[in-house]
């Protein structure tokens, strides 16, 4: 995993919204910068709210740029649930119940009531701008005040992005499916360097997910410590042989 890129890229850069020079030159200029890191680690607590019950969770959080995504939530010290995904891959494990899943990403689509991607899913935990997956989707960038307002439609959803510009990173992303009118909104907020005068993480994020007939459910998520490439990360996932399957999607 750890290949041969280097540690301690941490540069910032604005957010192109087309590979080509004619196309940028057409489409609306998108003022934000994501985050520049090989590895990112994480670790918070989460206030979980769904189904009519409540829940609080340790958090710890690992990512491998483009590569790897892997999340472990303990409850009362317990480690209940292990996440390890891949642009390919989901595998989810339940501690609690002794089961796990492993598939593709229609489970996490489930979970949040709209479709996810590996790509969405890492800059939803970044706190990143999501640019269009396709070049030629219309894109249209409007300054209101303090922030600029970026929307796009692909793929039957509507995505919007508000990016505060005195700090060029992401203030609240929402997504809307107009198929099943479902929605997910992601606010970020307490926006500090990660190191004097370094790179801006968001330290506090509110997840809303909406389903028709249903009430919201949230996720407040607040980190307390955030690390950029300071060492090379494992991203461990061992089913013991006793854990029952879920059925693949």
């Amino acid at each position: 995993m750890a290949g041969s890129l280097a540690l301690g890229a941490c540069q910032r850069r604005a957010i192109p919204t087309k590979s080509t020079a004619a196309a940028r030159s057409q489409a609306p200029e998108v003022r934000a910068r994501n985050l520049e890191f090989t590895y990112l680690a994480a670790k918070g607590k989460a206030q979980i709210n769904a189904n009519g019950e409540q829940y609080t969770a340790n958090l710890n959080v690992r990512m491998r740029k483009d590569s790897v995504i892997w999340v472990s939530a303990s409850f009362l010290g317990i480690e209940g649930i292990r996440a390890r995904i891949t642009p390919d891959s989901v595998q989810v494990m339940n501690k609690l119940e002794k089961t796990y899943y492993a598939g593709n990403f229609d489970y996490l689509s489930r979970q949040f009531n709209v479709p996810v991607t590996f790509a969405q899913l890492q800059a939803l935990l970044a706190g990143d701008y999501l640019p269009a997956a396709a070049p030629n989707v219309q894109l249209t960038a409007v300054e209101e005040g303090p922030v600029q307002k970026v929307s796009y439609k692909q793929a039957g959803l509507l995505v919007q992005q508000l990016i505060e510009l005195n700090r060029a990173r992401l203030q609240k992303l929402t997504v809307q499916d107009d198929s099943t009118k479902s929605s997910l909104d992601v606010t970020y907020a307490d926006f500090q360097p990660l190191e004097p005068g370094g790179q801006l993480f968001a330290r506090g994020v509110m997840l809303q997910a909406q389903q028709p007939g249903r009430a919201a459910a949230t996720v407040m998520i607040n980190y307390r410590n955030v690390d950029l490439d300071k060492e090379r990360l494992s991203f461990p996932f061992s089913v013991p042989a006793e854990y029952g399957r879920k059925n693949r999607k």
